[in-house]
């Protein structure tokens, strides 16, 4: 006579991804409104640039315009990125690219360019804030997002 296994005390987490059209709305929405946070940067930076103010323009603080412009051109290209991909995701029915690299490239889209924005916040003698840090982790979330939507888009489209 065979002996009954114990049932599992937890069933086993099946792998389940959310539906593509909330994946689309998400990339859809986060695009929009980093659009509109960026380019109303762009709009300040411009302001502080026309008005000559010091903390943005002087000399020994090149650093902080530099750090400043790539946060403003990052995040906007960043949010195009969402918006191409939530209108990708909603025009080729049978792709999904999964929650982990949607994720990635929405949490990338904020981080790489938080990164350079708080990095010219404080500057010291000429070098960028340890916030500046935050660019290669914002960078390494979009390639792997990036990339494996990239994979998931080629195998969609095979078929």
């Amino acid at each position: 006579m065979r002996e009954k296994k114990p049932a599992p005390r937890f069933a086993p987490m099946k792998s389940s991804s959310l539906p593509a059209a909330t994946i689309a709305n998400r990339h859809l929405r986060q695009g929009w409104w980093s659009l509109f946070a960026f380019l109303a940067l762009g709009v300040a930076l411009e302001t502080l640039h026309g008005f000559k103010i010091g903390w943005y323009l002087a000399a020994d603080v090149e650093m902080r315009r530099l750090m400043f412009t790539l946060a403003h051109s990052h995040g906007t290209l960043l949010a195009l990125l969402n918006i191409a991909a939530g209108l990708t995701i909603r025009s080729v029915p049978e792709f999904n690219p999964g929650h982990a690299p949607s994720s990635a490239i929405r949490w990338g889209t904020l981080i790489l360019p938080l990164g350079f924005l708080l990095g010219g916040v404080i500057i010291h003698d000429g070098d960028p804030g340890v916030t500046v840090l935050l660019v290669p982790v914002g960078a390494v979330l979009l390639l792997y997002g990036v990339g494996s939507s990239a994979r998931s888009l080629s195998q969609a489209l095979k078929n």
